[in-house]
């Protein structure tokens, strides 16, 4: 599990996770590393780092650490410490759901979502700051519907229209990005901060001059010059407020890095990049390409995994991007499906064994052109006659069936 502690704490036999700084500021040649004597400790010390993420899968954990909060350093002193209790989720407390059942709190939770972006955009638009506990009350919001059901807030994510592009893949990227960080062990604050980093990564694009940001045809070189400094911009507006996280800003501003230096804005490579800019960075194309823009038409899932996994040799981590296709799955929850026999059918749900045999429930036969009057489940992964015996063979877009795949979930 990955957890945030005080470097007070680090002790020799500890696998530091990420240093939870800017490359800049450290004087390692990454920022993982194994804490194997005391010097190392003095030396973490001795260049400012307050708090540092450690593995405790691949090193010493802390005694009497868990995963509750943790006090948020000097940087958050700022921040209340009543905030910080009432903020504070349980996770025992929290019950799993069916996708049917979560699918329509995860609406409600994306609609509020929409609202808190618009409005920390609008705020940016007219000179204000960022306010921070709207931003931390919407991620908890979401992280909380991803504990109970890891599915809905993502399938969502992917069914949205073409319209408020910036303000949706703003949620849809967090939203992904805390699914991503419970797949990968993080603990509760760490999901916080990288799913606050992950709601305002494309905050500084407010910054960009609107007839550049939409702009619907080809941009010219100095426009795409322009566009690539809301990185920039966004930092500077993550700073300006103290209770927002060092490991927000780090991920909100590596999230166009790319592992052989060919991202921007500082041409970053290898473990230069935090390990939380190198998901984010996987995350960030994927919803990209998997969503409809007024210029492109989106491409299915397979094929934007497929695409990432073929530049995972050059521009992404491999090993986190093996990661995100099994947290997401070939087939995500909620994709809409050609079978082998003609059926069309929604995605249910991940089968254990098998990413290619998911739980279909079965909703049109492209064959007759009809819908099924009494839809019903498959399970691909098993025999014909036990409840599966076919295979998928495509997927079908939604548009062009004019089928909303929500209503069957």
């Amino acid at each position: 599990m990955v957890k945030k502690i005080r470097v007070d704490r680090l002790k020799p036999g500890m696998y530091i996770h990420d240093l939870n700084c800017s490359w800049m500021v450290h004087p390692f040649f990454g920022s993982s590393l194994s804490v194997k004597n005391e010097s190392i400790i003095e030396k973490i010390i001795r260049f400012g780092i307050r708090e540092v993420y450690i593995d405790t899968d691949k090193g010493l954990d802390v005694a009497d650490e868990s995963t509750k909060l943790e006090a948020k350093g000097e940087r958050h002193e700022k921040q209340s410490e009543e905030l910080n209790k009432n903020d504070e989720i349980n996770f025992d407390a929290i019950k799993p759901l069916s996708i049917g059942e979560e699918i329509q709190k995860a609406k409600k939770i994306r609609d509020e979502a929409l609202l808190t972006v618009q409005k920390v955009m609008s705020d940016i638009k007219l000179g204000n700051q960022i306010q921070n506990e709207s931003v931390v009350h919407t991620v908890d919001d979401i992280l909380v519907s991803i504990l109970r059901n890891k599915d809905a807030l993502t399938c969502l994510g992917r069914l949205r229209k073409t319209d408020e592009y910036l303000f949706n893949h703003s949620i849809s990227v967090c939203a992904l990005m805390v699914s991503f960080g419970k797949y990968l062990g993080f603990d509760q604050q760490l999901m916080r901060e990288v799913g606050v980093g992950a709601l305002l990564h494309d905050i500084g694009t407010m910054k960009i001059p609107p007839e550049i940001l939409n702009k619907k045809s080809a941009l010219s070189e100095e426009e795409y010059d322009e566009i690539k400094k809301h990185v920039h911009h966004g930092k500077i507006l993550l700073e300006e407020n103290e209770d927002i996280a060092e490991t927000s800003i780090i991920t909100a501003y590596q999230h166009h890095e790319r592992l052989d230096g060919s991202g921007y804005p500082n041409g970053l490579t290898g473990d230069k990049i935090s390990y939380t800019g190198q998901a984010i960075a996987i995350i960030d194309v994927y919803d990209a390409l998997t969503t409809k823009r007024c210029f492109r038409r989106k491409i299915p899932p397979t094929q934007a995994l497929q695409l990432i996994y073929e530049r995972s040799s050059t521009q992404f981590n491999r090993e986190l991007v093996q990661k995100f296709i099994r947290c997401v799955g070939i087939y995500p929850v909620g994709s809409l499906v050609r079978l082998e026999s003609g059926m069309i059918g929604v995605v249910q749900s991940q089968s254990e064994g098998n990413m290619l045999q998911p739980v279909i429930r079965v909703i049109y036969n492209k064959k007759t052109e009809r819908y099924i009057s009494v839809p019903y489940d498959i399970d691909l992964s098993l025999d014909l006659g036990k409840g599966g015996g076919d295979r998928i063979v495509g997927y079908e877009l939604q548009e062009e069936l004019n089928i909303q795949p929500e209503m069957y979930l």
